[in-house]
């Protein structure tokens, strides 16, 4: 694929998007992760208003989120910069013939950290059902989080409205129609376009790097910690400037367990949710 143009680089892009979200140990458990990443640094109270509500409405500072954000970008830094094309995520064998293996790794850390930080900043669940398939508006808002590592103005900008129609109506979920019919998707579409192109001009690596100052050496099969980190910091730093993510925000509506006792379980080393705090 390196050079080549393809006749319709969305849908490329598309296509790598879910092959990525369709590896294991890709999608992020909110719950697990959330208790994790909060465990040292707020209450058991806070923790449990956050994850039945949002952390916004469980007022926790920024400065906290911030730290937690840190904790995961430096996890997730060090795991894609170890990993290669031919020892990375499991399943990349099963992957479809159109999507090279190296690519999807990269896009799959991608997935991860753009996970972690919606839901650290306020985002719903993205992956709440059970099946392997990843709905349209999933699919449009993680684009658009791809959008804004790669440094994509609109993607920005549509993640802002995409906040705003949240906080509009205090939703406890992404606001579909607005991301598959309405105002929002044709950008979607545009920036899917717009990075469908950049990995088919050279490489991933290479067109990657176009967007983030090299400052190392990249390597084959994925970006190093000097490309990797700075990408995952523009999503952190916009993420955090959105007015859903203030400590006032509370979700109305959501029902709330009144005698629920965290099990073993809760506490458990996940594979979807283990990184976090510095001990």
């Amino acid at each position: 694929m390196a050079g080549k143009e393809i006749e319709d680089p969305g849908s490329y892009f598309s296509s790598v998007l879910v092959a990525a979200a369709k590896l294991p140990g890709v999608r992020i458990h909110r719950e697990a992760y959330l208790r994790k990443a909060l465990s040292h640094h707020c209450s058991e109270e806070q923790i449990k208003q956050a994850i039945e509500e949002t952390p916004a409405a469980a007022g926790i500072s920024l400065d906290i989120l911030e730290k937690a954000a840190n904790d995961s970008i430096k996890y997730e830094t060090a795991k894609v910069s170890a990993a290669s094309a031919a020892a990375g995520l499991p399943g990349l064998l099963f992957l479809p013939a159109t999507v090279p293996a190296d690519l999807a790794q990269y896009m799959g850390h991608m997935l991860r950290i753009a996970q972690k930080l919606a839901y650290l900043y306020s985002w719903p669940d993205l992956f709440s059902g059970d099946g392997d398939d990843i709905d349209d508006a999933t699919a449009g808002v993680l684009t658009l989080f791809v959008g804004v590592m790669f440094g994509t103005h609109s993607a920005t900008t549509a993640i802002g409205k995409v906040s705003e129609e949240m906080s509009k109506h205090v939703a406890k979920k992404l606001p579909e129609k607005a991301l598959t019919k309405g105002v929002i998707y044709p950008l979607v579409k545009k920036i899917a376009g717009h990075l469908g192109k950049e990995i088919t001009k050279q490489t991933f690596a290479r067109a990657v790097s176009k967007a983030v100052p090299v400052v190392g050496a990249v390597v084959s099969g994925g970006l190093t910690f000097a490309t990797f980190r700075p990408m995952a910091k523009k999503l952190k730093n916009h993420l955090s400037e959105l007015a859903m993510t203030k400590p006032t925000l509370r979700v109305e509506d959501v029902e709330v367990v009144q005698d629920h006792k965290p099990s073993t379980a809760d506490y458990d080393e996940q594979s979807d949710g283990d990184d976090t705090a510095s001990r």
